[in-house]
């Protein structure tokens, strides 16, 4: 075991002190903090449809002289919930009193509605101001926006981490045998010693990486006032992330260091690493669907086959309210998968790894056991 924290280490230590890491941990951080940002910098002026019913329309340009309000009038209630529900107007104002919305009423119309009728009773020398009440006349969609666009960024940070982590692993893997180093390597730890620190070692980084999009990603979405749209249960979901990334990260990288095994130069590594490559770029583009119909037959089957289910199963969480039983079952079924490919790639990393010259076949290296 010394042995292999003595390979994670050595591959820890060899990559942060490259400018090349620090640079593009800088630079990751500065991205996500400017994508956090951009919806509030380079948004335009509100804009709201409103709608009345037996009501006059509130005043609402003089609080709000930048934002774009429309105002529609409607003869009966029903005939202002299907506008509604149509999505042809954002709030109606019934009665004076209560207003009618699709789902949970957008934060700054609200107050500035409580705030604008406030105001006008006031000055009808009301003695008693009660608030607007607001009711949905459909489904409850309250979230839904802000989940489906956490969905949509976590599928591509996962996607973009585990491709570029699992490509490092191939890539070292190859450097070592290459350059001849691995046979000195092994001359004093054992091959799946060789091969399970540098699956770690690598996958620290990885998860340093990947702390650090969700920790300034979170940091600026407070500062930029977007975390009050999140769903409740935030923290669950990033440590879901977390572990999801690291059933993933193990399974794809034993097989990208096994294949890697197989070649000795580094222009053979991607045409050895085409299947997996092929297998996560299919993983992510049904994780992708997943974002826009995490309920789905597809999705919700492939969210328990493993490896699919490392990135599947993580999206449809942040998509979605997935019951924690499904969680455990998909998780449990990634762990046995992750298990069965480090017997597998492990037998095959310490069969080809020493056979340098021409590049190996898998099946070759199988019967060769």
């Amino acid at each position: 075991m010394n042995e292999l924290m003595l390979v994670a280490r050595r591959e820890i230590t060899t990559q942060v002190r490259t400018k090349a890491f620090a640079i593009g941990l800088v630079i990751t951080a500065v991205l996500v903090a400017a994508v956090t940002f951009a919806p509030k910098i380079l948004g335009g002026p509100d804009e709201y449809t409103l709608g009345t019913v037996n009501s006059q329309q509130l005043p609402l340009k003089a609080a709000a002289p930048d934002a774009e309000i429309e105002w529609r009038s409607f003869p009966d209630e029903a005939t202002a919930k299907q506008a509604v529900l149509d999505g042809d107007v954002d709030a109606v104002l019934v009665d004076g009193t209560r207003v009618l919305t699709d789902g949970e009423i957008d934060s700054q119309l609200g107050v500035l509605l409580q705030s604008v009728n406030r105001e006008v009773k006031l000055g009808a020398a009301a003695l008693s101001i009660p608030p607007l009440k607001m009711e949905s006349v459909g489904a409850d969609t309250r979230y839904e926006a802000a989940r489906a666009g956490i969905a949509v960024v976590l599928v591509l940070v996962l996607f973009m981490l585990l491709m570029g982590q699992v490509m490092m692993v191939a890539m070292g893997v190859v450097e070592e045998k290459g350059s001849r180093i691995v046979e000195i390597l092994l001359s004093a730890i054992r091959p799946w010693q060789l091969l399970g620190g540098k699956i770690i070692g690598l996958g620290v980084l990885g998860l340093i990486n990947l702390v650090t999009i969700l920790a300034v990603g979170l940091a600026a979405s407070a500062a930029s006032g977007i975390a009050s749209d999140f769903p409740p249960g935030l923290p669950g979901l990033v440590t879901g992330v977390l572990v999801w990334f690291v059933l993933g990260y193990a399974f794809f990288a034993t097989l990208a260091a096994a294949l890697a095994s197989l070649v000795s130069r580094q222009e053979e590594v991607g045409s050895v690493m085409t299947p997996l490559t092929m297998v996560i770029m299919v993983t992510y583009f049904v994780a992708f669907y997943a974002t826009n119909d995490p309920t789905g037959t597809l999705s919700t089957v492939l969210s328990y086959v493993p490896p699919f289910s490392a990135m599947i199963m993580p999206v449809r969480m942040a998509a979605t309210e997935v019951p924690m039983w499904q969680v455990g079952l998909s998780m449990g079924a990634m762990a046995l998968a992750v298990l069965a490919v480090l017997s597998f790639g492990a037998k095959i990393y310490e069969r080809a790894v020493l056979r340098t010259g021409a590049r190996l076949k898998l099946a070759d290296v199988l019967r060769a056991g």
